[in-house]
């Protein structure tokens, strides 16, 4: 039996610079232009599934320790992550935001401006048209954030285990293979810094 070869999914993959790109496009003075640069920040810097960004409450999210805590990841696993300095001042300016607008503190970190749950759609059809906005012709969608961030660590150097544990996967094996699917990893980048002169 053939089996099918894993696509690459390295042409849609956004850059660092892109994804800037996309958090400039939102509004900086809206309300839902502050929560959606923070949402999306939030998602690419932290790498978590949009699904487990929309289900965070206040009660997850700790800025003085720079931590955010998902309390049903995938498979129903609770993993805690990290949130660099930036995201956490977006985070924080959404965060005053929401209290100005007097937001049930019960109601989803990033919710409506009425405190309702945000649907997974919004974000399906705000991403295009970020990405319009900002002049980017690649197809753009929620999980390529998550895939920027996977790529990112690796290239830092992280190992393969910090990797699993940040994206929350059940085995390094799993990491691995998303990590292949993107066409990333050590081989990649070997032949890439080849050199040859030509003839």
């Amino acid at each position: 039996m053939m089996t099918r070869p894993s696509r690459k999914l390295d042409a849609d993959l956004l850059a660092p610079a892109e994804i800037e790109r996309l958090l400039r496009a939102c509004s900086q003075r809206a309300p839902t232009g502050v929560r959606n640069r923070a949402l999306l920040a939030v998602a690419w810097r932290s790498g978590l599934r949009i699904g487990e960004v929309l289900a965070l409450r206040p009660k997850d999210i700790d800025l003085d320790r720079g931590t955010l805590v998902v309390q049903h990841g995938k498979g129903d696993r609770r993993r805690v992550v990290g949130v660099d300095v930036g995201t956490a001042a977006l985070l924080s300016r959404w965060i005053e935001a929401r209290g100005r607008r007097k937001i049930d503190g019960r109601a989803p970190i990033f919710c409506t401006l009425a405190g309702a749950q945000i649907d997974q759609s919004y974000i399906r059809h705000l991403l295009p048209r970020l990405a319009r906005k900002a002049g980017i012709e690649k197809r753009v969608h929620a999980h390529a954030l998550r895939h920027a961030y996977a790529v990112e660590l690796e290239r830092e150097g992280a190992p393969l285990s910090t990797i699993r544990d940040l994206l929350g996967h059940s085995s390094a094996s799993v990491t691995d293979r998303y990590l292949r699917r993107l066409g990333t990893g050590e081989a990649v980048d070997f032949a890439r810094r080849r050199t040859w002169d030509g003839v």
